[in-house]
């Protein structure tokens, strides 16, 4: 079985105090991949990328995978191996063919820069420091849109600035040189760009050498900016019916309009605990006076509304919060929560009047957490239930949001005999599956391991088993919430000045997306990103550097992208606004898919990627960036031929033609997505998730 340790703490709405499953076993320390050589040329010099879909990226090819999706050297247990079926020539020339189109069509994809001006510098220090200022603090552009890229000298000695862009994967898509003198100087370059990514930039002195220096959490070497993803062209707006058929959530932005709408996010956690509502004594807190955060009042980002928390005095244990015991009058806690619901229909009938509920999750965590009895804990459920729903009739109370989706599970099966299904609308868990997730832990890991017992905690197995036990137990067409998933660096890492590497964090982008497409391909209704920047402690957790702490530190608002937060703003573009289908059937090993429809009827979008051990990492300790297999994927009827949209993971439209009702792709461990138009198709090959309904 799965050996985990995790960490005792509450996760705050407002990112000031995060929980997540803790690191807690070993795991092989990434090295880092060689960087590609630089073009060489003027300010104005570029580097096309095409952008196409499937297409193998510069960077390591570690373990020396090959095209057919079988790794050079012995497979480790648990690896996953392609059948024969799908490793055939024509299967490869097929998809060669389906990476070529993709190119062609995305050849226009590109980023520039030129235009250089140059001023004097003050303030700062180091030889040579990169930066794209802007004003909104994202460090995040819109496609085809002018930014400025800065960079800024000081040296003792006139000499030439060679600089150069890289993608995620590591290849080079601008670069240039320009003379800089012995003076303190900004050279800012004026940059456009049609290929949407994360991108970072590095520079040297051709006499003098040096390098970016480390900013915060970022580490030497590089600055980092990304640009936007426009899907349009592949992925028409739909209308929601409902507010809360929307599927993404995030912790660590709240307040944060500009950060949520760059990354896609719809929906932030706000605290109504009793510890922060009512934390000096009772009947303090006011359902009819304006309690709410402004931030919400704009209607565009819903609230999730947190309850657990105890405040001291309300406490039979002494402890201030208390988030381990029942509260030691549960009539108040009842009378409290009906207040809350009170309030919280207000808002939504002022703010949100196209939400049809309201959500609440009662506890957070409490395999963690909870010190009291299984029968108390029942009581607590019971308590929020009758209050909540006293007063609020579109109430619909979620929990236990366990750590694990097996940790909820094991709590569901056990406290079901006690009556929890009576206190429950909906199901909150957190989407940890792993002694740490992380890249060298992504949520495939051991799905094909051939012990069982081993196999059933991978993500995938666990959440099914989730839906398994709610469909079993608990009220029929439940929504399932997965309320915090985040992605750290590896097991016993720790932020420094050359760490991580540029491999480990494309690694980290890619299994951050994998993470949350399994999540919602396993029946999840909405998925909640953990976290916004970097925070200290657990290191790695954010999307976003930290620039002002090396260290970290909650609050900080000085940031730049990691690949993690552009691969979140390509996956919300195209999958926010969708119902699930389902994985789809009959997968070779090492392949993984899932299908989603756009509301009202619209397009079929597949997810796709494959996963091999033996590469992730490989013996070396990278992770590859080019290890592939081949997979068909039936998209029409048989004997019909047409075009799909290809989208890769970082949001860049291309497309391809298929024949006889299937397109041959070349998946990689970046997931991509497959634009169609045949809901039936789609449906019939793949297998809804067990009591899903969508919201």
């Amino acid at each position: 079985m799965l050996a985990f340790a995790l960490a005792a703490c509450g996760g705050g709405g407002d990112g000031t105090s995060p929980s997540s499953a803790a690191n807690a076993a070993s795991a092989s320390s990434p090295s880092s991949i060689s960087a590609p050589a630089t073009a060489s040329g003027n300010t104005s010099s570029t580097a096309n990328d095409s952008g196409a879909t499937g297409s193998s990226a510069a960077g390591s090819n570690a373990a020396g995978s090959s095209a057919n999706g079988s790794a050079a050297g012995s497979t480790a247990s648990g690896s996953n191996g392609v059948p024969s079926s799908q490793s055939s020539a024509a299967l490869a020339s097929d998809a060669a063919a389906t990476t070529q189109a993709a190119a062609t069509s995305a050849s226009n994809l590109r980023l520039s820069c030129a235009s250089p001006t140059v001023s004097s510098a003050t303030g700062g220090d180091g030889e040579i420091s990169v930066d794209t200022p802007e004003s909104d603090g994202s460090r995040m552009f819109q496609t085809n849109t002018k930014f400025k890229l800065a960079i800024t000298t000081r040296i003792d000695s006139a000499d030439t600035l060679k600089w150069s862009i890289a993608d995620s994967v590591g290849k080079t898509v601008a670069s240039g040189s320009f003379a800089v003198p012995s003076v303190a100087t900004t050279t800012t370059l004026t940059c456009t760009s049609t290929l949407a990514g994360y991108f970072a930039v590095s520079a040297t002195l051709a006499n003098a050498g040096g390098q970016v220096q480390t900013s915060g959490t970022r580490p030497n070497g590089i600055a980092t900016f990304g640009v936007i993803p426009n899907v349009a062209a592949a992925i028409p707006a739909v209308t929601y019916a409902k507010q809360e058929q929307h599927r993404f959530g995030m912790q660590g932005f709240n307040d944060n309009g500009v950060m949520l709408t760059a990354l896609g996010i719809t929906s932030t956690i706000d605290d109504r605990q009793m510890s922060v509502m009512e934390p000096n004594g009772r009947n303090t807190f006011n359902p009819s006076a304006n309690n709410l955060d402004p931030f919400y009042t704009s209607g565009k980002v819903m609230r999730l509304v947190r309850l657990d928390g105890i405040p001291g005095w309300a406490s039979g244990h002494g402890l201030n919060p208390d988030y381990a015991y029942a509260p030691a009058d549960l009539s108040y806690f009842t009378n409290y929560l009906a207040r809350v619901g009170q309030e919280t229909e207000a808002i939504r009938a002022k703010y949100y009047p196209t939400m049809s509920a309201n959500y609440y999750q009662v506890t957070w965590e409490p395999y963690v957490q909870w010190k009291d009895t299984d029968a108390n804990f029942v009581a607590l459920y019971k308590a929020a239930y009758q209050g909540l729903h006293s007063k609020d009739p579109r109430a619909v109370v979620m929990g236990p949001a366990e750590p694990f989706p097996s940790l909820t599970t094991d709590r569901l099966k056990r406290l079901a005999p006690l009556g929890l299904a009576q206190y429950l609308d909906g199901i909150a868990t957190h989407g940890y599956y792993d002694a740490g997730t992380s890249p060298s832990h992504p949520p495939e890991r051991r799905h094909t391991d051939p012990d069982p017992a081993d196999a059933a905690n991978s993500l995938l197995n666990e959440m099914r088993n989730l839906r398994a036990e709610m469909a079993k137990d608990y009220k029929p067409n439940m929504k399932l919430f997965v309320t915090e998933t985040g992605i750290s660096y590896d097991v016993g890492s720790n932020y420094g000045p050359n760490y991580p590497t540029p491999n480990i964090l494309f690694a980290q982008g890619a299994v951050v997306a994998r993470t949350h497409i399994i999540l919602l391909g396993e029946g999840a209704d909405q998925t909640y990103v953990f976290f916004g920047p970097d925070f200290p402690g657990e290191a790695g957790h954010g999307t976003f550097f930290d620039l002002d702490h090396p260290q970290a530190a909650f609050g900080t608002t000085n940031i730049s992208p990691k690949p993690g937060a552009m691969a979140v703003a390509a996956m919300t573009r195209v999958l926010d606004g969708t119902t699930t289908l389902g994985p789809v059937k009959n997968l070779p090993s090492g392949v993984y898919a899932y299908s989603f429809q756009q509301l009202n009827n619209g397009r079929v979008i597949t997810a796709l990627w494959t996963h091999n051990n033996a590469v992730w990492p490989a013996s070396n300790g990278s992770f590859s960036t080019t290890y592939s297999t081949n997979y068909k994927l039936n998209v029409d009827a048989a004997g019909t031929s047409g075009t799909v949209q290809l989208i890769d993971a970082m949001g860049n439209v291309s497309s391809a033609p298929y024949t006889n009702g299937a397109i041959t792709l070349t998946l990689t461990e970046s997931p991509q997505y497959v634009v169609s138009v045949n809901a039936d198709v789609a449906k019939n090959n793949s297998t809804k998730p067990q009591g899903y309904t969508g919201v």
